[in-house]
């Protein structure tokens, strides 16, 4: 691993732990808190890296989009069966801490750390655990869940090529 790798996975894991301080006492299950932490963890370190590789204007705009969409179809769907949550309340579709997680995930993974097939993998675990403990928290149905991970994962992953010639699509984790 290249000591690029290696100070992006340092800076990606002292990301994660703060976010992980910063939301622990926010809920009193450890694997709520975890999904909590990946929210803001998982684009933290991203933009990071985005500063890092010269492409934060390119970043901040996927993630305006991501939320934007993702607070967008909250409204718009409110009120309709697919935004009700397992405890009845609205505004369940699609779930925003599933999309960020994806959103920090997938650009890590493609943009940060595409060499590294573990550190990849570890962060798309954490991405889907993040979906996970919304669901298990009964915040969100797996489709809920599943949803917000699309939306992120796809964004996360896309390269609209502002500030860069760069436009595209990667996940990271070539094999």
């Amino acid at each position: 691993m290249s000591s690029r790798c290696s100070n992006s996975a340092g800076r990606l894991a002292g990301a994660m732990a703060l976010a992980g301080g910063l939301a622990g006492s926010v809920a009193a299950d450890p694997f709520e808190d975890f999904g909590t932490a990946m929210k803001y963890a998982l684009p933290l370190a991203a933009a990071t890296c985005a500063v890092r590789d010269d492409r934060l204007e390119d970043f901040a705009v996927r993630g305006a989009v991501h939320m934007v969409l993702v607070l967008g179809l909250k409204t718009l769907t409110d009120g309709h069966p697919v935004s009700v949550r397992p405890s009845g309340e609205g505004r369940g579709f699609p779930s925003g801490h599933a999309a960020s997680a994806a959103f920090g995930a997938a650009d890590l993974a493609g943009k940060c750390l595409q060499d590294d097939r573990l550190a990849g993998a570890a962060l798309y675990g954490a991405a889907g655990a993040t979906a996970l403990s919304r669901v298990e928290a009964g915040q969100h149905s797996v489709q809920q869940a599943l949803s917000g991970a699309l939306i992120g994962f796809s964004l996360g992953g896309a390269s609209f090529g502002i500030g860069t010639d760069e436009i595209g699509f990667s996940f990271g984790m070539r094999f």
